[in-house]
């Protein structure tokens, strides 16, 4: 009895083993999974237009803020799950470098020359410009004021009112951070965010601060032009601001993992991202020139945008600066 029952035991390890084979089998070649940071509704313009080219190939598009990103791929390093990352701040893009492919037979020459990364490791996207946005419906429902300077968010009436992304996990909101800090001195910028600390609900992506004001979670946003203008594209009533400091703004790009790159299904889908689907990217959502030859217009961008102080935008100095950064 004994002996049966450890023959039973057996098969009944057995069967569970077969069962578990199917999730742990290893990823088809026309399996090809994407890591991006972009806002939802250009991951929905993305993949329809990527399932369209190529109906054969199972491909996820997964999203993930920018810095769990680049933590995700350090920590799986070689062993990867993704194959391309989309939609990535240069920083980041900068600081796993190591696990990313050499784009070598990649064409450069139609981008302007002073985007492209020098370790030609990935391409560039779009890039991204910051803007203060306010929905005035929620102000005039709160009875606020409309903030004329940075100074007057540190005004107690906006407790509660404003959202920013926060810089230790977004792109977008550490554009912000690194411009005050190289327009006004360390010590003064960082002594500012702890003041308007108090006023913020502070979100983890990008995309954060603008649907908090599309939802009426807030009356004031710190966020990205492209993001608010779609918004106000579609009916929302949100309003652009730009303080005396002028616009923060940082650059996204695309790459490949490098244990990816020889697989030709991964290539092909990541040559369409990178030119077709990044100009189509540029024409629609971010219209910031990035392309020598195509000057895009997007009904009710801002033209004539005066861009702030954007130096020693490097990730050794956003390291260290985010090393400091304590509010959340």
């Amino acid at each position: 009895m004994k002996a049966l029952k450890n023959v039973f035991a057996w098969v009944c390890l057995l069967a569970m083993v077969l069962l578990l084979l199917p999730a742990c089998r290893k990823k088809g070649e026309n399996d090809i999974i994407i890591w991006t940071s972009g806002e939802d509704y250009r991951n929905e313009y993305y993949l329809a237009e990527l399932q369209k080219k190529f109906p054969d190939y199972h491909i996820e598009l997964e999203y993930m803020n920018s810095s769990t990103i680049a933590a995700k791929v350090l920590e799986e390093g070689e062993n990867c799950t993704a194959d391309i990352i989309l939609s990535q701040e240069y920083g980041y893009l900068y600081k796993c470098e190591e696990y990313l492919a050499e784009l070598t037979d990649f064409d450069y020459s139609a981008f302007l020359d002073d985007i492209v990364p020098a370790n030609r490791k990935f391409t560039p996207e779009l890039k991204n410009g910051g803007c203060i946005i306010v929905n005035r419906d929620v102000l005039n429902e709160r009875g606020l004021p409309v903030p004329t300077s940075y100074e007057d968010l540190l005004n107690p009436v906006y407790n509660g009112q404003i959202s920013m992304p926060n810089p230790a996990s977004s792109g977008t909101g550490y554009m912000f951070l690194r411009q005050l800090t190289n327009e006004w001195g360390e010590d003064e910028a960082f002594a500012y965010f702890e003041q308007l600390s108090e006023n913020v609900l502070f979100k983890s992506s990008g995309s954060g601060p603008v649907n908090a004001l599309v939802q009426g979670e807030v009356a004031i946003g710190l966020g990205m032009i492209s993001q608010a203008v779609t918004e106000i594209n579609q009916g929302v009533n949100l309003e652009i601001l730009f303080f005396e400091e002028g616009a923060p703004y940082s650059m996204y790009g695309n790459a490949v993992l490098a244990g990816s790159a020889e697989r030709q299904p991964v290539m092909e889908v990541f040559n369409y991202l990178a030119t077709e689907l990044c100009r189509g990217n540029n024409e629609r959502f971010f219209p910031d020139q990035i392309f020598k030859d195509f000057v895009p217009q997007v009904e009710g961008f801002p033209t004539n945008i005066r861009y702030g102080n954007m130096a020693n935008d490097t990730l050794s100095e956003k390291e260290r600066l985010l090393q400091k950064w304590t509010f959340n």
